[in-house]
């Protein structure tokens, strides 16, 4: 694939749902589709499980959302994220849209955002939901055993 450096893109991370390891293989991926110039992770950076992130946070200029958890269960940093694309697709700041997780909750983004006319690339694990690869212009799978990102 060749790059497609005038296109600029959002990365948006549900660092809850996706691994920190895979991400410098995501992150060259999405290097090949364009240029990166809003990258945010979301998550509850309080918590010990998002500690691997720190580093790749620094490596990628990855900008850190804080969302806290105040009841267990509940999707404060999805919804922070969905909050994020749709402020950005209305904004027309970017041309297409990187989301990184294996969270079918992404579907209906994914749709909208395309109803607007940019593109959609996921990544996520091989169990991500058919409807969320679907969903997307092109879907990444990240081989946990490898960190490689093959498309679908």
């Amino acid at each position: 694939m060749t790059a497609i450096h005038s296109q600029r893109l959002a990365v948006l991370i549900d660092a809850e749902n996706a691994r920190a390891a895979d991400m410098p293989q995501v992150m060259g991926k999405i290097a090949l589709l364009g240029r990166p110039t809003v990258c945010r992770a979301y998550g509850d950076w309080t918590t010990p499980q998002l500690t691997p992130w720190k580093k790749i946070l620094e490596a990628f200029g990855i900008r850190p959302c804080q969302q806290f958890r105040h009841r267990k269960g509940k999707n404060s940093s999805d919804s922070a994220l969905i909050m994020d694309a749709m402020e950005l697709l209305y904004l027309e700041k970017v041309d297409a849209f990187c989301i990184v997780s294996s969270d079918c909750d992404f579907t209906g983004l994914a749709g909208r955002i395309q109803e607007r006319g940019p593109m959609v690339y996921g990544f996520g694990e091989q169990n991500t939901m058919r409807a969320f690869v679907a969903a997307c212009d092109e879907f990444f799978y990240v081989d946990e055993g490898q960190g490689q990102v093959d498309g679908r």
